[in-house]
């Protein structure tokens, strides 16, 4: 069986790695690693592969920067040659960029079966392009592994065919439970006992001079209290104005790595983001999270974990921060599987369609 993984940004690097690991050894398997390069900057690319010990890419379309359009239109250009060649049984795509979309109609249009990893995601906002990718990709997979109960009902609300749909967990948990270990010994000497981790780069909150500067205010008035780590996105970088004086306890950074983001993750008072996985890392974490966005894809994390969404509003996010200061953080559990366990459940379940392969060969 031949199972060919497409990768294109820093969310899929974290979810295809304990796949990998988890087929590596199973009997009669091929697998092909693909790098659309969607995200191509080494701090947010290489340096991932380094640390969760994902191989080199066999292929690489460096599709780059571009609008939504040029970019998926360049991955669908690009990725139809490669399956043409290497033939696979079986393509894995992963999360909901860009990559993940137009690998997977590229897919379905020449008869290769689509498995979706993190399937029925929905956070009901099409203003979103993760949202357009997410429910294009689902209609168009073949299997469908979800990492919560709530993608479940989701898609057979939406539906999808109740026997395409496996309820495997989060395998983004997975890299988080094998690497925190080593990830909390690299936190950096002398980085405070106690601080807020910040990191904002969804469009609506950075591209909007006025929202993101209403943002700041509140982190530099955050930060008379206690320090802000703000480790800065390029995208966030580029719209903020170096020429500003920052309160000392505001601390810019460059984009971390996983694993010295991870560790900081790990011993923060809180952390405030707009980052989709960064809202499951914090609640299998016990860290409080306050999310600056109207809506999420990931409800269970509000629902069952530490996750508390504060929107756009000052004044909401000033009153979550000066909760969890004073001692009255958001309290959560862990999702059901939600366990380190989920690459081997999703590895178990793309065999699965080993032998719907051979039946459709011999029809054929």
């Amino acid at each position: 069986m031949h199972i060919l993984h497409v990768v294109g940004a820093r969310p899929n690097f974290m979810k295809v790695a304990p796949v990998l690991r988890a087929l590596k050894n199973r009997q009669g398997v091929t697998q092909t690693l693909v790098h659309t390069g969607q995200h191509y900057d080494p701090a947010m690319s290489a340096v991932f592969f380094e640390q969760l010990g994902i191989p080199n890419p066999d292929i690489n379309l460096a599709v780059g920067s571009g609008t939504h359009a040029q970019q998926t239109a360049t991955v669908m250009v690009r990725i139809e040659q490669v399956l043409q060649e290497r033939t696979p049984d079986v393509v894995a795509v992963y999360g909901d960029v860009n990559s993940t979309m137009a690998a997977a109609v590229v897919s379905a249009k020449l008869g290769v079966r689509v498995a979706h990893i993190e399937a029925g995601l929905r956070s009901f906002d099409r203003t979103m392009p993760e949202e357009i990718n997410r429910l294009i990709t689902d209609q168009v997979a073949d299997l469908l592994l979800t990492p919560s109960q709530d993608a479940d009902a989701n898609l057979l609300r939406e539906g999808i065919d109740p026997s395409k749909i496996r309820f495997v967990g989060n395998v983004m948990i997975d890299s988080l439970v094998r690497l925190l270990p080593e990830a909390i010994r690299s936190v950096p000497a002398g980085t405070p006992s106690r601080y807020v981790l910040v990191t904002l780069h969804r469009p609506s909150n950075v591209d909007d001079c006025n929202t993101l500067e209403r943002l700041v205010s509140v982190l530099c008035s955050m930060a008379k209290d206690t320090d802000v780590l703000f480790p800065v996105h390029p995208r966030t970088r580029a719209r903020l104005n170096s020429t500003r004086k920052w309160p000392e306890r505001l601390s810019l950074l460059d984009p971390l790595p996983y694993m010295e983001f991870l560790g900081l993750q790990q011993r923060a008072i809180a952390v405030v983001t707009d980052s989709g996985g960064i809202q499951e890392e914090t609640t299998y974490l016990g860290v409080p999270c306050l999310t600056v966005r109207e809506n999420t894809e990931r409800p269970i994390t509000v629902t069952m974990g530490t996750n508390t969404l504060v929107g756009t509003d000052p004044t909401v996010l000033t009153q979550e921060l000066e909760n969890v200061l004073q001692g009255n953080p958001k309290r959560g559990v862990r999702p059901p599987l939600w366990d380190g366990c989920s690459g081997e459940r999703i590895a178990d379940q793309l065999l699965t369609l080993d032998t719907h392969c051979v039946e459709q060969r011999s029809d054929n």
